[in-house]
């Protein structure tokens, strides 16, 4: 079997009924009682509806949050991370005023928008928290940020893609199928990906990333698919991550995940 299997949320774990099926919990509790680690990998913070899930699918284990910037253990909440150079996210604030992108401020434990648009109001609400306007600003000047994201259009995310390449940080996308319509690009510190937050996870359980099976969907399980020994891709995901994947399951909505973690079982490491 697969010893460590990591799963994004958004279009893997969560479908559009916004919640993990009981079958997906039933095959997560199955494969924990077999002895295999599991990780959620995801570019949401690690708070509100994604630290729940995280702490009930492997309550002993680590997890990838923002996209690869933290790797946060559910047993204590104790992280460890990239930030972003102060300067670079002043400047990640000021071009998402200029082009009135949503602009979203995350530490490894919480985040901040100053935004009252409807999609900062509707991500909030799909991430399980509050939406409470406060100024980004003062939040950057006493936190060590690990993420920014600019909530947009799906229509915008080149354009968001291609202004954050100038600075040199690393910008990956995802949506998710409570928000259709809406894209969420995340800008993390420059080579930080799913895949990093993964191998760091592998170090701790003494495994190699041949060793690792990654389920997702999306634009930002890109870097992980290639990482990883055995790629997994959800029926539904973008066509990217079906050339990469090794495997390909069930769309999210009838239960893909639950598909995979059973196939996890089946499989050896590669070699």
């Amino acid at each position: 079997m697969i010893p460590l299997v990591c799963l994004d949320v958004d279009g893997t774990l969560v479908g559009s009924e916004g919640q993990v099926s009981d079958a997906v919990w039933s095959a997560a509790s199955a494969a924990r009682d077999r002895g295999q680690h599991l990780a959620l990998c995801t570019a949401r913070g690690a708070f509100g509806s994604s630290w729940e899930m995280a702490q009930r699918l492997d309550p002993t284990g680590h997890h990838v949050f923002h996209a690869g910037g933290a790797v946060v253990s559910a047993l204590d909440a104790s992280a460890t991370g990239s930030t972003i150079d102060h300067e670079l996210v002043v400047d990640l604030i000021d071009l998402g005023v200029s082009r009135d992108w949503v602009t979203e401020l995350y530490s490894a434990t919480d985040y901040v928008v100053d935004s009252t648009a409807g999609l900062a109001a509707d991500h909030a609400d799909l991430m399980g928290t509050a939406h409470q306007p406060r100024p980004v600003r003062d939040f950057v000047d006493s936190n060590d940020i690990v993420r920014v994201q600019f909530v947009v259009q799906e229509s915008e995310i080149t354009a968001v893609i291609e202004s954050v390449a100038r600075t040199g940080l690393t910008a990956t996308s995802a949506t998710s199928p409570i928000m259709p319509g809406a894209a969420f690009v995340s800008v993390t510190a420059a080579n930080v990906t799913k895949a990093t937050g993964i191998s760091a996870i592998a170090a701790l359980l003494d495994l190699p990333m041949s060793a690792v099976m990654m389920v997702g969907d999306g634009h930002n399980d890109v870097p992980a698919m290639h990482a990883v020994g055995v790629p997994v891709a959800m029926a539904n995901a973008e066509p990217e991550v079906h050339r990469l994947a090794s495997h390909i399951v069930g769309h999210v909505d009838a239960d893909g995940a639950a598909e995979a973690l059973a196939l996890s079982a089946e499989l050896d490491p590669v070699d």
